[in-house]
């Protein structure tokens, strides 16, 4: 019962950040019918919760639909926090060992994965309040610190300090601010 709590409670958090984050979004109704994103994420939502009660078969098939039905493949070991918001979604992945923090922006083509081939952790984990670009890939188990932005398109191998800014293949950081404001 505390674990479809919390799926309850990040999916409304999930809501809550699609209309603050995406400039289309005009009501929770038009998020909750017409988002493919939310969409997306609302499927792994159900998959992980199915995944942690040991129901790994019915949430395979979950994450399978959600691969073909909106081309995200976000796996259901994957941690990823309520508030966060993918937009457009297709070609997201989202590798079994990454984790992402609240408040978080994932653009179309983001990909969270691995750089070698072996077990345990091998994905990245991605702060809070982190923009990532369109296509951008962040391999390996490295960390991208809260409040920074991956340019798109942009190849991350190295940890990220947090209030950065890092664009190029591979990822470099250009500047590192107090505050995310000063960015700008």
């Amino acid at each position: 019962m505390k674990r479809i709590k919390q799926t309850l409670i990040d999916i409304s958090m999930d809501v809550d950040s699609y209309l603050e984050k995406d400039p289309t979004a005009s009501s929770k109704w038009h998020i909750i019918l017409f988002s493919a994103g939310f969409h997306g994420l609302l499927l792994y939502r159900i998959s992980t919760l199915l995944w942690k009660n040991r129901l790994v078969f019915l949430a395979r098939g979950l994450h399978l639909f959600s691969r073909i039905v909106y081309s995200m493949d976000i796996h259901p070991a994957a941690r990823v926090e309520g508030g966060v918001v993918i937009d457009h979604g297709v070609g997201v992945v989202i590798g079994s060992t990454a984790s992402v923090g609240t408040g978080t922006l994932i653009c179309h083509g983001v990909t969270l994965g691995s750089k070698n081939v072996m077990k345990g952790k091998r994905h990245p984990d991605i702060g809070r309040n982190v923009v990532l670009g369109a296509g951008a890939k962040i391999l390996g188990p490295i960390y991208i610190g809260d409040n920074s932005k991956v340019g798109a398109n942009s190849v991350v191998i190295e940890h990220v300090p947090q209030f950065s800014i890092v664009t190029g293949i591979p990822g470099r950081i250009h500047r590192v601010c107090e505050r995310l404001g000063s960015q700008q």
